[in-house]
């Protein structure tokens, strides 16, 4: 179960993560945000990443092996990037329609995967 909620978490996390390092970059398209200088933008970015931490901190807590969870830090450092990499790819689909996922990026990601699988090989 502690799986289970680890991953949950670090999603939660990264859907944070990924709205305070790149959200911010459709905010000039919203036009209470038009206007908006590099400071009120950071201070947003900044408010978005608390919300990052109140997720990521507790995933790493309750899945490190050395607290009683299942998951050593190299295997909980290669699932987070998993993930964030999975998030942003679906943030960048929804949001930035003139992105485009190219073959490139699924040899990149098969390459995670098998990163994936070199780490949690015992």
């Amino acid at each position: 179960m502690k799986a289970f909620i680890t991953i949950g978490l670090l999603i939660l996390s990264n859907v944070f993560m990924t709205l305070a390092w790149y959200g911010h970059l459709k905010f000039k398209e919203l036009k209470w945000f038009e206007n908006a200088g590099l400071i009120t933008i950071v201070l947003i970015s900044w408010g978005l990443a608390l919300f990052e931490y109140c997720f990521q901190v507790p995933a790493n807590k309750i899945g490190f092996n050395g607290n009683g969870g299942p998951f050593s830090l190299m295997q909980l450092k290669v699932i987070q990037e998993v993930i964030t990499l999975i998030i942003f790819v679906i943030f960048s689909l929804l949001f930035f329609k003139n992105e485009t996922f190219r073959w490139n990026h699924a040899i990149g990601f098969m390459f995670l995967i098998l990163a994936v699988y070199f780490i949690f090989k015992k």
